[in-house]
């Protein structure tokens, strides 16, 4: 992956071409055939100028997305000795510089797709598709600066690439205060609510993608420079626009959870927001979360090296699961889809030889007759992301898989997400909560996950809610800003809750497994508590040496300059 810096991706946006492809919806033209002041002539160039983002400016940020998004919130382990599993990040991680390089680049194009649609839109261009493309682009703006503020904390409002570089400014810009971020993106995504059709094609965002997004901003600023407490106007805004996307979008939860994950639910009416691969001949097209997450040889098209990358033992006790029993208690659908664990199967990996059992039998006489390799340390890998070998993706529609690219989507936002911030927001500062309208939400996720097992809670707290957003969005990029909200207003819980996490793993599980012989276990505990530093990621080495002015202090944003009051 390459490793950019902030003038590099300032500059960007002014030799973009119009980016990479998704099959149908994410067409684009062929680089050598246009240039910007001929392209923007009609509503299809127009929906291709936005389609780029919905990949390939991303694509760098994938790792990052594992890494900061749930091994640092102690749901996965890569590697103990990384720095995100024990704290211990500094500047000069790649990922993390691969990560900033990313979340700048789609700022740069979005910023791109803006002023063109305004500025080189021909005359058969409609006012439908300029305001839904500019909406879009809004929305993939706004996401980014949600991205890089939870991250980084204080960054650079940069609202115009094309001004800063022609003041020649890039390098000495000034990080900006954290709650001018949080407002910047705020206005943002109203103005795209104004823009935005309430329906866009599958996969596409519309209004109500922005109302989801927004509901979840207003919850996350609720708690900055609080202490102890949310601000509830912020509350009340964040319940109002979850609610909209609940009452008005007319979506509703799929019915089957792990379906949501598989490529057949690439384009499911509960994704709000999702990142959309594809595998080409374009490098920055695809999702490369399978190498990094399965296991060696998992499958035949797509290489994998993440037999060592592991679901914590921690995450496994919150799913009410024990990897030194051999006996799974599936109380929990998600359990499954998030993590594989032995004994489970699953009928939609290793198609072509009658499905996948995840059986820790790794030997030459056994079924995968050495191919595969049990390693993990917790007893378990993930399966979120996974797509598995070329027969299962043909049997859901889809005819081609490569080295690291799959086609699977990765969904950033869902409805089900919308229903626990809605449930919290009405919760806000109280110690529980009755509310029949906020219930409902969080029973319809409970429900769905729990089936059978489940029984409508008639009361909920803070930590139902947050142990219920843990286990329905595990392995999703998300569960370290719900720490990182956390910390805003209550520092101490946000640590302690860190500080309680094994992180470790087992000893003896291979003897375990194939033995049936427990003498053998032994438990390497790994606790760590972080400091309040740890829940701002450092600016990587490559951005500060090359612009010190991020280095100063945090100054205001001047609001009226780009037209807001």
């Amino acid at each position: 992956m390459k490793i950019y810096n902030i003038k590099t991706f300032i500059i960007a946006i002014l030799i973009m071409g119009i980016g990479v492809s998704c099959d149908d919806f994410l067409d684009r033209a062929a680089e050598d055939t246009y240039t910007i002041d001929s392209f923007y002539q009609d509503d299809d160039q127009l929906f291709q100028a936005v389609n780029t983002i919905y990949n390939s400016p991303w694509y760098d940020f994938q790792r990052g997305f594992m890494k900061i998004g749930d091994v640092l919130a102690g749901n996965i382990v890569f590697d103990v000795g990384d720095g995100y599993t024990n704290f211990t990040l500094n500047n000069s991680d790649v990922d993390i510089a691969n990560a900033s390089a990313s979340l700048w680049s789609v700022n740069a194009y979005c910023n791109g797709v803006i002023q063109n649609v305004d500025t080189k839109s021909g005359s058969e261009v409609t006012q439908y598709a300029k305001n839904t493309v500019k909406g879009e682009a809004m929305v993939w703006k706004a996401m980014s600066y949600f991205y890089l503020v939870r991250c980084f904390g204080a960054v650079p409002i940069i609202h115009d690439n094309a001004e800063i570089i022609s003041s020649n400014s890039s390098t000495t810009l000034k990080r900006n205060k954290i709650q001018d971020v949080y407002k910047y993106i705020t206005l943002i995504l109203k103005d795209a609510i104004e823009l935005l059709p309430e329906s866009n094609d599958a996969g596409r965002i519309d209004r109500y993608s922005a109302c989801g997004l927004l509901a979840k901003v207003y919850l996350t600023k609720a708690g900055y420079g609080q202490n102890n407490t949310r601000n509830e106007d912020d509350l009340a805004e964040a319940a109002k626009y979850a609610k909209l996307v609940i009452d008005q979008s007319g979506r509703s939860l799929h019915p089957a959870y792990e379906e949501l994950f598989q490529l057949k639910g690439n384009f499911n009416t509960e994704s709000l927001i999702a990142w959309h691969w594809t595998v080409g001949a374009q490098w920055t097209s695809q999702n490369s979360l399978q190498s990094d997450l399965s296991m060696a040889n998992f499958s035949d098209a797509v290489q994998s090296w993440g037999g060592y990358v592991y679901p914590t033992i921690d995450l496994q006790n919150e799913f009410d699961e024990d990897a030194t029993s051999l006996t799974r208690k599936y109380r929990d659908t998600r359990r499954k889809a998030t993590m594989m664990m032995v004994g489970d199967t699953y009928d939609y990996w290793w198609t072509e030889m009658g499905g996948f059992i995840y059986n820790w039998d790794s030997s030459e006489e056994g079924m995968y007759k050495g191919s595969l390799s049990f390693v993990s340390g917790t007893g378990a890998n993930c399966a979120k992301h996974i797509v598995g070998r070329l027969a299962d993706a043909k049997a859901q529609g889809y005819s081609d898989l490569d080295r690291m690219h799959t086609p699977l989507s990765t969904h950033l936002l869902r409805l089900a997400d919308v229903y626990l911030i809605y449930a919290e927001a009405v919760l806000g500062n109280d110690a529980s909560s009755t509310d029949a309208a906020a219930l409902s939400a969080l029973n319809a996720v409970r429900a769905r996950a729990l089936q059978g097992n489940h029984v409508d809670a008639t009361e909920f707290t803070f930590d139902d809610i947050d142990k219920e957003r843990r286990l329905e969005l595990a392995f999703e990029g998300d569960r370290w800003y719900d720490l990182v909200r956390l910390h805003y207003y209550k520092p101490e819980k946000a640590k302690q809750m860190i500080a309680a996490q094994n992180r470790g793993s087992w000893d003896g599980l291979d003897d375990l497994y194939t033995n049936d012989n427990d003498a053998n276990l032994n438990l390497r505990e790994l606790f760590v508590t972080p400091s309040d530093v740890d829940f701002v990621i450092p600016f990587p080495e490559v951005d500060l040496s090359l612009n010190p002015g991020l280095m100063d202090d945090p100054v205001d944003f001047d609001f009226g300059s780009i037209g807001y009051n």
